[in-house]
Parts: C-alpha cells; sequence; structure tokens
C-alpha cells in the first residue's frame, strides 16, 4: 500500500521512510507543505503521515483544505506540539490519530495499522478471507494453518484486497499500490501478479470482475 509521507526533518524523514518500507508499505516524500498538500489531493494513497510543522504551508491546513475537499484519505499527525489542546485542534480537524514527537517506531507502525484497519472497517487486528489468515503486525499470511511465503509485490496485493474486501479494486488502483510511480501500469503486470498469487494461496479467494477488477468477497 501506498504511503504519503510529509516530514521536513531529513534525520525523522529517513528513519520513518525506513521503518514502513520494511513493514512492506510504498513510501512517497514530500518536505515541503505545498507539495505534499497537492500530493495528497491528487494522488490514491492508503493513509497519510503528516508533520505539522511543515514549510510554506504547515500541516494542520494541509489537513483543513483536504478535509473542506472531501479528501478521507487516514491521516496520522506527527508533531513536536504534545499539548493537549493542540491534540484537540488536530483531531477536530479531521486526523485520524496523532502522535507527538519524539516517538518509537514500533508505535507508529502499530497506529498506522490500526488507522488503515479502522478506516477499512475491520474490528480485528487479522485480516481474514475464508481459511486466509494475515496478520498485518508479523507480516505473515496462512491458509488453513499453512505459512505462506508471498514476495513484498504479492504481500502488497494480498494486503490490499483484504483491506478492500467486498469492494473491486480496478486493475489500475492495484498497480499503484504495488509499486513505486514508475511501475508498469499500463502493462499485464498486475494481471501476471494476481496469476501467480493464485497459485500461492488457491483460487478461490480472489475473484476477477472482467472490465472492473479484483475483489476479495467477504461473504
Amino acid at each position: 500500500m501506498r504511503i504519503l509521507l510529509a516530514e521536513d526533518d531529513p534525520r525523522i524523514a529517513r528513519d520513518v521512510r525506513e521503518a514502513l518500507e520494511i513493514g512492506g508499505y510504498i513510501v512517497d516524500h514530500q518536505h515541503d507543505g505545498e507539495e505534499a498538500w497537492f500530493a495528497g489531493d491528487t494522488e490514491d494513497y492508503a493513509a497519510i503521515v503528516l508533520d505539522l510543522g511543515l514549510p510554506t504551508m504547515d500541516g494542520m491546513s494541509i489537513l483543513k483544505r483536504w478535509r473542506e475537499a472531501g479528501r478521507a484519505t487516514p491521516v496520522l499527525i506527527l508533531t513536536a506540539r504534545g499539548s493537549w489542546s493542540e491534540r484537540v485542534e488536530g483531531i477536530d480537524a479531521g486526523a485520524d490519530d496523532y502522535l507527538p514527537k519524539p516517538f518509537a517506531m514500533e508505535e507508529l507502525l502499530a497506529r498506522l495499522r490500526a488507522v488503515l484497519r479502522r478506516h477499512a472497517g475491520h474490528a480485528t487486528t487479522i485480516l481474514k478471507a475464508a481459511d486466509l489468515l494475515m496478520d498485518p503486525r508479523q507480516m505473515r499470511v496462512t491458509r488453513a494453518g499453512k505459512a505462506i511465503s508471498l514476495t513484498p509485490q504479492e504481500y502488497r496485493l494480498v494486503a490490499y484486497l483484504l483491506h478492500h474486501q467486498g469492494r473491486v479494486v480496478p486493475q489500475q488502483e492495484l498497480a499503484e499500490h504495488l509499486q513505486a510511480e514508475h511501475y508498469e501500469r499500463e502493462s499485464n503486470a498486475v494481471e501476471v501478479l494476481v496469476g501467480r498469487v493464485r497459485r500461492k494461496i488457491g483460487g478461490d479467494i480472489i475473484e476477477t470482475r472482467r472490465g472492473f477488477g479484483y475483489i476479495v468477497d467477504c461473504t
């Protein structure tokens, strides 16, 4: 899944990006406020990690503009501003969670997983389709109790479809969450990848809707 990281501190940005990528996410990084606002307004992200103290446009203004424009992408705020009144302001402006600096990377990842889970309507940590189970914390996938070995790309595909169970996900949308921006989005790369995943997890989990995309049925 693609995550937008808006952070102007080079060290924090490097550490957060590395932790997110190890956690299986694709990360687009912006250090400037106006560029972060534009990216979040025009690109499709699973979630946004947003620092408040950005140059050219502060994070609170960016968040308010996104919400006023109807952008519902979940947002996790990172900030050195730790007072309760500022946290309340951030939540009321439309933030989904708030993490003061300094923070532990494990907590950031846990909060991000929770934000993604709530946004997708999942109440439990484990994602499930039939007897296929995914534990995002351990990055572990099993079927009928048997562990399944997936490449990072295959894992991202299964994770995105499980997070969006019951919805047909267009091929173009899937492509945007499988690789960086230079991914071959106009080729049959997604179709080939789905075929590989089906051979590993079974052909009954991911259903093709011709001309529309792919779906993991939640029934």
